[in-house]
């Protein structure tokens, strides 16, 4: 765990203070196995070993939080910044950035990426796994293109569920509280001679943030519903077979944002609800051909599905071809016509060239003429994105104290949206990784890597990262990183051809019950990748005889060539013209004080600098959590966490979770009743003025039975 403190440096102060033997032989326990973390290089290491900063969140603290949902368990990562778009869009960022998706931060599943190259997202409400699934969740809080590839250029978040081996049996779980929480939880684990499987299915349930900016309902309600089936098979004594199927299907409510452009229309104001279907499948074959040499190669296949739908009322000019040739001459001159055609009628077009003004006068006669009547009909922002993957990786010991992993992927990506890419648009990624560990001496450890990726719209990029680790001990590590990352600009950002066409228009427009909406983006076609140079310092210990883990991070970060617009239908224009730089420091402490209570800190310094001032609107100065958990005896347990950070996007967050629980063993069944109290101690919307609720303080218990 970890506990940090509000002056970067003190965990360390504090470790170092406290022992004169602290980095004695003798605190170096060979019967206390060290832990081991496989995110930071794929290799197997101890955490004083890494070259970078890591985060492991526990299954014990995923259960002791009380949170329902991925993103909320994030905020026990330092530096992290989460918020949310509304109730069911949560937004998560390392450092932050005006990226209101995950845009710079890979999300895996068991190392199967789910981040959504078509439109730059992840929907961390919508991921296929139960919290109840998750075993740990690892973090590496730091650029990693090395060993993920292009968007794991801030950090990279690894989701790993548990072993259907360490599954078996039967468990229940219902949840019910205020804001219409209602989930429910079921698995059945089974095992043979030479195999295990787990079966779950899933449900969460929820009314969302209560009210918008003018005190009216806010629309964003979500449902949704999950099936899980892992299975691992072990095939002889060196090889094995683990294979996982995922389902999610769900709605999520939408507030109607949509404004008619021209003045005097209302606006239909019917609802633009998202119904989310997720389906993915994976395939692993582990081979170990000796003690130090073994492979895997694994393939997997998903498909998201988004369909939105909704009516919009607009002024028939809308649809008037010669407004869309303004709009493609000129769409600054068109908006301003656009905005005020009411005060040109008489006028006439505004200044402009010939060409503007020639068209400017045709669509205000068409004005005149009955083109401003309303007309109604329907918007499909359906988007349907796939993708293909296939890996092999190789793990070699080539000698005593010089290990290698390397590896080969391709990746094939599909996105369609007939408003986004008016059809189908495709990508196909080739990547090579290698990542070589040296222990040249008992204390010293030289680690270096590099990934080589090529995409078919981006083109070619090498990123490396060379790290120096001094270990102390095997415990106690000092390290200096320098790495380079690059992230790939999606889909939309570089290749969208954005536009509505509107069906059913009643009455019709120019005469056609179907036609496409004046205003149109298109992509530039020829995006850069954005480029990262990272420098960190940092110090990992665990005092064993204390039970005490420490994580000391300074860092500097430089992000030049980033794509920062906003992502809109209206004069959108990507561009690689922005920079930004991060610096900080970064701890956390997790003291495990004696076998009942387990203390846990965590506090981020994060000084963002920008050219573009709303990339540093997403990032909190200062921000950090506390927990302590306690094991009381007798079955009772209980855990008190606090977040806070200074302002996300303008806007302060402070909260306190209390969850109490008690354990009632009935034979050999257990039941678990808990309560969870989540209190606002600010009184300020959540990241965006309209998320605010009647009360800041929710309840919700659960009832779970385990046979």
């Amino acid at each position: 765990m970890s506990l940090d403190s509000p002056s970067p440096r003190s965990p360390l102060v504090l470790a170092l203070f406290l022992s004169s033997p602290v980095f004695a032989d003798d605190l170096f326990l060979d019967s206390d196995p060290l832990p081991q973390v496989l995110t930071a290089t794929r290799l197997k290491q101890s955490p004083a070993a890494v070259p970078g900063s890591m985060t492991v969140i526990d299954n014990t603290l995923i259960t002791a939080s009380g949170a329902r949902d991925i993103s909320e368990v994030l905020r026990l990562v330092p530096g992290m910044m989460v918020g949310n778009l509304s109730g069911n869009q949560a937004v998560v960022n390392y450092h932050g950035t005006n990226a209101t998706q995950a845009r710079r931060m890979q999300v895996l599943i068991d190392g199967r990426s789910v981040y959504r190259a078509g439109l730059a997202t992840v929907d961390w409400s919508d991921i296929p796994v139960a919290m109840e699934d998750i075993e740990r969740i690892e973090v590496f809080r730091g650029p990693n293109t090395v060993s993920y590839g292009a968007n794991a250029l801030m950090a990279v978040v690894n989701i790993i569920t548990r072993k259907p081996a360490d599954s078996l049996g039967t468990r229940m779980k219902v949840t019910r509280g205020q804001r219409g929480i209602d989930d429910f939880y079921a698995s059945q684990g089974v095992g043979w001679d030479d195999g295990d499987l787990r079966l779950s299915l899933s449900g969460q349930q929820d009314d969302g943030f209560d009210t918008d900016r003018t005190g009216a309902d806010y629309r964003d309600s979500r449902r949704l519903n999950r099936f899980n089936l892992a299975v691992s098979q072990t095939l002889d004594e060196r090889q094995s077979i683990d294979w996982q199927l995922n389902a999610k299907e769900g709605s999520n409510q939408r507030p109607y944002t949509y404004r008619p452009v021209f003045s005097g229309i209302t606006s239909s104001g019917n609802n633009s609800d998202v119904s989310a279907k997720d389906y993915a499948g994976s395939l692993r074959w582990n081979l170990d051909l000796n003690p130090g040499h073994s492979l895997y190669v694994q393939s997997s296949a998903q498909h998201w599905d988004r369909q939105q739908t909704w009516r919009a009322c607009d002024a028939e000019v809308s649809f008037s071809p010669q407004l869309t040739q303004l709009w493609q001459l000129n769409p600054n001159y068109t908006e301003r016509l656009a905005r005020n055609i009411a005060s040109f009628t008489g006028t006439g077009a505004p200044a402009g060239t010939p060409a503007e003004q020639a068209l400017g006068a045709q669509v205000l006669d068409q004005w005149r003429n009955g083109a401003s009547q309303t007309v109604c009909g329907n918007i499909d922002q359906s988007t349907r994105e796939s993708r293909y993957d296939l890996e092999l990786q190789d793990t070699l010991s080539l000698a005593d104290g010089l290990r290698l992993v390397s590896g080969l992927n391709y990746r094939y990506d599909r996105a369609n949206s007939e408003t986004y890419f008016n059809g189908t648009l495709d990508d196909t990624t080739w990547r090579a990784f290698g990542q070589l560990e040296w222990r040249a001496s008992e204390h010293w450890l030289l680690q270096g890597g590099a990934m080589f990726e090529d995409t078919q719209l981006i083109g070619s990029s090498l990123t490396p990262r060379v790290a120096v680790n001094y270990l102390i001990n095997p415990r106690h590590g000092l390290r200096a990183v320098y790495s380079e990352a690059v992230r790939s600009p999606d889909m939309f950002e570089n290749s969208v051809n954005w536009s509505y066409r509107v069906t059913n228009l009643r009455p019709s427009a120019y005469g056609q019950s179907s036609a496409r909406y004046f205003v149109s983006t298109r992509g530039p076609g020829n995006l850069d990748q954005e480029h990262m140079r990272s420098r960190e310092l940092g110090y990992n210990g665990y005092f064993a005889d204390l039970g005490l883990a420490v994580d000391v991070k300074l860092f500097y970060d430089e992000i030049t060539g980033m794509v920062s617009e906003p992502l809109r239908n209206n004069q959108f224009i990507a561009s690689n013209s922005n920079t930004a730089r991060f610096s900080g420091a970064e701890t956390q402490l997790d003291w495990r004080i004696n076998q009942a209570d387990r203390l846990r800190l965590t506090y981020a310094y994060v000084d963002a600098d920008a050219s573009n001032p709303q990339d540093a609107q997403q990032t909190a100065r200062n921000s950090g959590s506390a927990g302590w958990l306690r094991d009381w005896g007798h079955g009772w347990n209980s855990a008190l966490f606090y977040y806070g950070d200074d302002a996300l996007n303008g806007y302060r967050f402070e909260r306190v979770d209390t969850r109490i629980a008690k354990r009632i063993v009935l034979g050999k069944t257990n039941l678990e009743l808990a309560g969870v109290l989540q209190q606002r101690l600010d009184h300020q919307p959540t990241t965006l003025i309209d998320n605010n609720y009647d009360d800041r303080r929710v309840m919700y218990f659960s009832a779970e039975l385990a046979f």
